[in-house]
């Protein structure tokens, strides 16, 4: 319930910016009201937010069943898109959101870029859009757009761009925990803003809120979800010092791991110098005999 409450404010506040342009159109919008009338129109902006966040699902696996279409108009199987090798992030979307949505794949896309793991290499990416009304053509300008932004070879194969009809968006949302509200008024969508990192079978592992992501928590994520299957040494020494932290949707650092990791470091250190320190003494010792 914390968590739930948690990130529900945030959703409402990062939503908020999107609802105050709508609320910004609204007749008499910045005229003096009359007593009462100001509470009546804050509900306005408001209600829409009733219902949208995230219950985090973590453990939780996704329905690898649901079929969905990508941007050339397939069908595919969303287990398909599991090779049970690589780590998947999965974000929801919608091709036409007017702002919130382009945020979120900007920020991802500019967490993407600083890593030396690849999508279609070290991980996947799948995006699906929550509205039914969006169609293999949105889906294949948006893929083409982001491809083009992120400039990595091999990225295509690995990024795929799904539509989808509305009992199976109901089925992906619903296991993700990702709460949604339509706006008959204005064709658009109130949702929360949200990244999420899948195991290779399908198991939800993180969250990440916002719309600015950590490249180093999205990597370690990554590599935990890989169970260990990628990344290298120093990842490992990483999450024994960091610790993915669910109420705040980051890593954190763990003060005993890193005090310990720094005594074996010291002593290691130590050691080494002694040993340096002794041969260039049985050396001298040699020579001089």
């Amino acid at each position: 319930m914390m968590v739930r409450s948690l990130f529900t404010a945030s959703a409402a506040a990062l939503a908020l910016a999107a609802l105050a342009q709508n609320a910004a159109a609204m007749p008499g919008f910045g005229q003096a009201v009359a007593p009462g009338e100001e509470q009546q129109r804050a509900a306005d902006v408001l209600t829409p937010l009733q219902g949208v966040g995230i219950t985090q699902r973590l453990g939780e696996s996704v329905p690898m069943d649901l079929v969905f279409r990508d941007e050339n108009g397939n069908d595919v199987r969303l287990g398909d898109l599991f090779n049970k090798k690589k780590p998947v992030v999965m974000v929801m979307t919608y091709y036409e959101c007017p702002m919130l949505c382009t945020m979120v794949l900007n920020g991802m896309v500019k967490a993407f870029r600083p890593m030396n793991f690849s999508v279609g290499t070290e991980f996947e990416v799948i995006t699906v859009s929550f509205n039914p009304k969006d169609n293999p053509e949105l889906a294949r300008t948006k893929k083409e757009n982001y491809l083009k932004s992120y400039n990595r070879d091999g990225a295509a194969a690995g990024w795929h761009f799904l539509t989808g009809q509305e009992p199976a968006i109901h089925a992906i949302t619903d296991s993700l925990g990702f709460a949604y509200h339509y706006l008959p008024e204005t064709g658009e969508f109130a949702h929360a803003a949200a990244i999420m990192v899948l195991t290779p079978q399908g198991r939800i592992s993180h969250y990440f809120y916002g719309i600015e992501y950590s490249s180093r928590d999205l990597r370690l994520a990554l590599v935990e979800a890989a169970d260990g299957k990628i990344g290298n040494l120093a990842d490992e020494l990483m999450l024994y010092c960091f610790r993915y932290d669910p109420t705040a949707g980051k890593y954190t650092a763990v003060a005993l791991s890193i005090v310990r990791l720094g005594g074996i470091l010291t002593i290691l250190a130590l050691a080494g110098f002694i040993g340096v320190s002794r041969l260039r003494e049985m050396r001298g010792n040699r020579a001089r005999s």
